[in-house]
């Protein structure tokens, strides 16, 4: 009888680990949220906040972003350098756009992740959720 218990039990422990394990794929995401354009001297002062909530720290990241302008076709194309990204952790990142008119930009989409340092391979774009604070659309 004790032999039986202990395989139930240890039967029961994988499949509770399983499900913990499939929660925490699931919750696991990269938030990248569009927080203020400023005009600057140069263009456009661009600011993000990162949190990184995937299951890795990321030593570092960089997106590939286009801008759309006021007449809803691609202005740009660019890669920002986001720097290392800790697992748990809220970043703020600033970019400054020179020749960008913030009243110009309507919608900026991230393409790629072209350098993601940490997760497995494709985690940082699968992962990706993309939420805009201000007007301008944001989307990943």
């Amino acid at each position: 009888m004790t032999g039986r218990f202990a395989a139930v039990a240890a039967g029961m422990v994988m499949v509770v680990s399983s499900v913990c394990q499939a929660q925490d794929a699931a919750t696991a995401k990269l938030d990248v949220e569009l927080n203020a354009l400023a005009p600057s001297q140069k263009g456009c002062m661009m600011t993000f906040v990162a949190e990184n909530n995937l299951q890795t720290p990321i030593n570092k990241i960089s997106f590939e972003l286009a801008f759309f302008n006021d007449k809803n076709a691609v202005d740009r194309i660019t890669v920002l350098d986001f720097r290392d990204l800790p697992q748990g952790k809220k970043r703020v990142r600033q970019f400054d756009m020179p020749n960008v008119k913030c009243e110009t930009v309507t919608r900026i989409i991230i393409n790629d992740t072209p350098v993601c340092d940490g997760p497995a391979a494709g985690e940082c774009m699968k992962g990706l959720v993309t939420r805009s604070q201000i007007s301008v659309p944001f989307e990943g």
